[in-house]
């Protein structure tokens, strides 16, 4: 019998948003267009998500910690990216260069690996507000992070999970493409 090609994987970096415990959403409208999921949360977005519901629900564990030295990969190589929940904290520090957990250090290594990424912010009005936060946006735009609309009111039933599959569509996205 012959190997059956890898589907394409999909890197989902959840961050601490009210809104990050409906990520099964996503992870659900991803594996309906044949994406395989993995989750990457940052140590604060651990703490809003079920990690043993989305382990179960995709296959893989949850990871928020490096691996130790030697330790297998638990995931294979990304061929796409999603940020959502995309707190301000982590759109700052992703801008700067501050690859301080793994969720940040994954997305800065993206840029370097040409990994197609895209965000979902979810960050209130005020905070969308600041100086800081918009140069952050230009400056990932400009590395060529697709951005879906801000959600100025992160309430869960505003979010729009699937924006992230459409951004996606836009991106030049094959399985395998950005295997080293």
């Amino acid at each position: 019998m012959r190997d059956q090609p890898r589907k394409p994987f999909l890197y989902v970096i959840v961050c601490a948003a009210g809104n990050a415990g409906d990520v099964g959403k996503l992870i659900t409208a991803a594996q309906e267009q044949q994406w395989d999921v993995g989750v990457i949360a940052t140590p604060q977005g651990l703490g809003f998500i079920d990690a043993d519901a989305v382990a179960a629900q995709t296959g893989y564990p949850v990871r928020s910690a490096w691996r130790r030295p030697g330790e297998a990969r638990p995931f294979p190589p990304a061929d796409a990216m999603a940020v959502a929940p995309a707190t301000f904290n982590t759109i700052n520090k992703w801008a700067a260069g501050i690859a301080d957990t793994l969720a940040v250090a994954t997305l800065c290594e993206a840029y370097g690996a040409g990994v197609p990424t895209v965000v979902l912010p979810s960050v209130n009005a005020d905070l969308a507000a600041h100086p800081a936060y918009r140069a952050s946006v230009e400056r990932l735009r400009g590395m060529g992070v697709l951005f879906g609309t801000d959600t100025h009111a992160p309430e869960p039933a505003l979010f729009r999970w699937e924006h992230a599959l459409e951004l996606l569509a836009q991106a030049p996205v094959t399985a395998g493409e950005n295997q080293r």
